[in-house]
């Protein structure tokens, strides 16, 4: 089978070629810039940036499946970078896709289409998206989910996933960035603490991706058209897991609390102060952000189970120790003091 995979050279992205690779498929992968990793499994890479709606063009051109992982996912940043990238990248694929001849195509959404407006127990895909979006990332990736299920029929079968708060080796963006705040005396837990959270290990969210092109049949199939919520079934108490993390790498726990409204004040207030003066960088808090780290939000997997036959080949226990294990073993942060 000839694959293309969007953001190839990414966390999730890295995962799926090698799993491709290591059954035998035809990769070539898309991203912006080059990847020796990806090229030494056996992939080929192209540089072409989703913007570029001809490069795009030529990298569909001869591809029976699509599997799109690239998007901007900065937590900050200016709404036309992410429109521009997850809208218009996501639409310029689509067209390409069908310009082409592909069959199928297998979208990485997120379960920040749902939003954190309120606490999330056992959610299905009867949730629908949220109106209204505290983030430009969420925003364009509720577009685009919506533009690639609308596409489904019988030129081309779509289908999205959403894989929750990936983590595991190689994760340059979430348990970093808890890390460094923690290393640095600055992390503060928000809310109460008690908040259950589903977390994914990034090997399960890239065989998702495979269990869904496979059970991708025809625009027809059970699960052509929908959206699927991926997890580690195994929804964890998230500041619990992550004082567990934490004393894991002999790091300082988290002594300072702020309620949820409190937070999410500062976090407005910051996100004005960033959006209107020239300050490089990103608020240290927003309102998206305080809201994620403070409700509960875990999902259902029993319908990826029943239509994409998703089991975890990873399990949660296993799963931290990996990770740990990892960052234990990353280079410890240079000093920049005189």
């Amino acid at each position: 089978m000839k694959v293309l995979v969007t953001g190839g050279g990414g966390f999730l992205g890295g995962r799926i070629v090698t799993l491709l690779r290591g059954r035998g498929d035809e990769v070539r992968s898309l991203a912006r810039g080059r990847h020796a990793g990806i090229e030494a499994a056996g992939a080929h890479g192209v540089q072409v940036d989703l913007r570029d709606r001809d490069g795009v063009r030529r990298a569909a051109d001869g591809v029976d499946v699509v599997f799109h992982a690239a998007a901007l996912t900065a937590p900050w940043g200016p709404g036309k970078e992410f429109w521009s990238i997850n809208v218009e990248g996501t639409r310029n694929l689509l067209e390409a896709a069908r310009a082409a001849g592909v069959r199928r195509l297998v979208h990485t959404s997120t379960p920040s289409v749902i939003g954190y407006g309120h606490d999330v127990e056992n959610g299905d895909s009867t949730l629908p998206r949220a109106g209204r979006h505290e983030s430009h990332y969420a925003a364009s990736k509720a577009v685009a989910e919506e533009m690639v299920l609308a596409a489904n029929g019988p030129a081309l079968a779509t289908i999205a996933l959403r894989p929750h708060a990936l983590f595991g080796p190689g994760d340059r963006l979430l348990l970093p960035r808890v890390i460094a705040r923690a290393r640095a005396g600055t992390l503060v837990m928000v809310g109460d603490g008690r908040n259950k959270v589903d977390l994914t290990y990034v090997d399960n969210a890239a065989w998702a991706h495979l269990d869904a092109c496979d059970a991708l049949t025809s625009h027809a199939a059970a699960c052509a058209g929908r959206a699927y919520f991926v997890s580690n079934d195994e929804p964890v108490v998230l500041w619990e897991w992550l004082a567990r993390l934490l004393d894991a790498l002999e790091l300082p726990p988290v002594r300072r609390r702020l309620p949820l409204g409190a937070a999410r004040v500062i976090g407005g207030a910051l996100e004005w102060v960033y959006g209107a003066l020239p300050i490089r960088g990103e608020p240290s808090l927003t309102r998206f952000l305080a809201s994620t780290l403070a409700r509960s939000h875990w999902y259902s997997m029993d319908e990826a189970k029943r239509d994409l036959g998703y089991r975890i080949r990873v399990p949660m226990a296993e799963a931290t120790e990996r990770t740990i294990a990892s960052l234990r073993a990353a280079p410890a942060p240079v000093s920049r003091s005189a």
